[in-house]
């Protein structure tokens, strides 16, 4: 007598709701680990939904901001300011392909063994030509 279990000495619904009991909190707790996983995995994948929109916004917003700072302007009477950056490089690269022009031309022109700077012009008076008639 002494040997026998606590749990044995219960009745018989005792023991059922006894596994009942048990059966539920592991079934309860299983749930909630689940729950857990998908929870975590929507937090994750809804920040990184968030990240992407609240980009987007941004820069919607950001378009809104300066199309109502430009429409404000206009209606006001202002002009807008000249792009100057885009004015400052459209020169240079006009500089530098032009500079690339007279150097391909140097390259072609030295080529047949004579300098560019050696190219003489020779004047050549015409009859009808006011110039050099002294009279």
């Amino acid at each position: 007598m002494f040997g026998t279990n606590v749990l044995d000495r219960r009745s018989k619904p005792e023991r059922i709701a006894d596994q009942a009991w048990t059966q539920l909190s592991a079934a309860v707790g299983s749930a909630g680990d689940s729950v857990r996983g998908t929870a975590r995995s929507a937090r994750r994948n809804g920040l990184d939904l968030a990240d992407g929109a609240g980009d987007l916004v941004g820069s919607a917003a950001e378009e809104a901001r300066r199309r109502a700072l430009l429409a404000f302007d206009a209606l006001a009477g202002r002009r807008p300011a000249l792009p100057w950056a885009l004015l400052i490089s459209a020169a240079l690269v006009g500089a530098a392909v032009g500079w690339a022009a007279g150097t391909a031309a140097r390259a072609v022109g030295s080529r047949d063994g004579r300098g560019v700077d050696e190219i003489g012009f020779v004047d050549v008076d015409r009859p009808d030509s006011p110039v050099g008639t002294e009279g």
